[in-house]
Formats: C-alpha cells, structure tokens, sequence
C-alpha cells in the first residue's frame, strides 16, 4: 500500500498516531506531502468534518488518506464543547482560554462526566469509510500536568486516576479515543490486503 496522507498540521495528533501505528503503516503529513493548506471545519458534527477533510486532500492529490475530527463532550453541557472544542473560547485556538472556559461553565455543576469522540475518515481507493473512538472520563477542577495539549491538563480517563497531561504518549495510548478508532481503521487495512 501506498503511504497514507493524515489530512492534518496538529502534530500532537501526528505523534499520538504514529505511536499506534508503529511501523504496520507508513503516513505523511500535509507538511511532508507538500501540501500547505488549513482545511475548514464549517460542520456541526464531527463526522462531516472528518470528511471534509479528506474529500479536500483526496480531491487535490487522488491519494489514499485520512482525516480525523475530535470533540469533548460534556454530560452536564449537553455535549458541549463537542465540534466546538478546538474553537470553544473563540478562533484562536487557545487551550487554556478552552480550559478556563470549560470549568467555568461547570463550576457550579456537581456532574463531571465528560468523553472525548474520535471520528476518522479513510478514503481507500476513493470509497469512504468511518471509524469512531471514545474513552470516557471526567473533568477535573483543576490543571494537572504537563503534557498533551487541548482539555488533556482537565480530562481523567475512567479507569486511570492521572489526566492524560500526566500521561506518556505509551500511557495516554492505552486509554486514547484516537487509538480506538484507529484500531479499527488498521483492522480494516490489513483486511484490504
């Protein structure tokens, strides 16, 4: 199989990936593929973001490639940040701005619980398919570690007492939404071979 191009400029994406795949798969970035673009996220569900980013790269190289789109979801905020969570305290993206925002809606809530969803769209010989991830956890009051990026200083996966900011990429790894769903989209590769 050809290299995969991940339809992504998140490098903590890339690596958490890369860490799964071992060396089962060889990806590409956007960055090592030469294509320098930020491909929008105008939906409101995870799973057409995902798409659109992989109908955008597919549609310029003609290659095999996936994208993934994430949310957090928060029981007690009916779902929210959701689709929202990269841009939840506005479009600059800034994590502690999210943060702040985030346990400033639940401050006064006494339900923590929270999931991170992992949407990834493969698109393998031009047909799309889907895989979802989800870990469950909750949010915690406070800023815990330091590693990670985006809700991962506020996000303790169930089963785990550490948030993934306190984690190793080896650790987050055994708990990753991302993980989940790209296990199921290796599942799928090897199937195709």
């Amino acid at each position: 199989m050809d290299q995969l191009i991940f339809a992504t400029n998140n490098q903590h994406k890339v690596d958490e990936i890369r860490v799964v795949l071992g060396d089962l798969f060889a990806i590409s970035t956007l960055k090592e593929a030469g294509i320098d673009i930020d491909i929008p996220e105008p939906h409101d569900k995870l799973e057409a973001n995902a798409t659109e980013k992989s109908l955008t790269i597919h549609q310029l190289t003609g290659k095999n490639c996936f994208s993934e789109d994430t949310g957090l979801e928060v029981t007690s905020l009916n779902g929210e940040p959701g689709v929202k969570s990269a841009r939840y305290a506005g479009e600059e993206r800034s994590f502690d701005a999210n943060i702040d925002k985030l346990l400033d809606k639940l401050s006064s809530l006494p339900n923590r619980e929270a999931r991170f969803r992992t949407v990834i769209s493969l698109i393998l010989n031009g047909r799309e398919i889907q895989f979802e991830g989800i870990c469950e956890g909750t949010i915690i009051k406070d800023r815990r570690g330091g590693h990670g990026f985006g809700y991962d200083p506020v996000f303790v996966p169930a089963g785990s007492d550490k948030t993934f900011a306190e984690m190793s990429l080896e650790e987050k790894s055994q708990f990753s939404h991302r993980k989940k769903a790209i296990t199921k989209m290796i599942a799928f590769l090897k199937e195709q071979k």
